[in-house]
């Protein structure tokens, strides 16, 4: 099976971050979600070609393990790892890390959609040929 892995650099900003100078914990998943975005720009060529032609995908499932806390001015990376999709899905794999050091896990589901109906669907050949695959 092979996977596709990116990696975006990140920077916390001071509007991220709690009372206690720590990264308000939904702003893990707004990382997540530029990182999905940037990685689906780099595989099939910008999100906006792919809602073009017909194909968006919704958010089914997201699981988010905090391990370390990230601060203000913090620099960090958000490693996405892309599966190879099934009939509908597409699982993927975050990790950010500062320095090395893993400060959150993420696992989200995306399921294809029609961007009309929003109705599921099953994915184009098209994408299908440019998302990784189980060779």
């Amino acid at each position: 099976m092979t996977t596709a892995t990116f990696t975006m650099p990140l920077r916390v900003r001071y509007v991220e971050c709690d009372m206690q100078n720590r990264v308000f914990n939904a702003h893990y998943l707004t990382w997540v979600d530029m990182a999905h975005t940037e990685a689906l720009s780099e595989l099939v060529g910008g999100y906006e070609s792919m809602v073009a032609a017909g194909v968006d995908v919704v958010v089914v499932g997201a699981e988010l393990d905090f391990r370390a806390p990230a601060r203000f001015d913090d620099r960090l990376e958000v490693r996405t790892t892309v599966h190879p999709p099934g009939n509908t899905s597409l699982r993927s794999d975050f990790a950010i890390t500062r320095d090395g050091v893993l400060l959150a896990e993420c696992r989200m589901t995306h399921v294809c959609v029609d961007t009309t109906t929003y109705s599921k669907q099953v994915w184009p050949q098209w994408l299908r040929d440019k998302l990784p695959s189980l060779d």
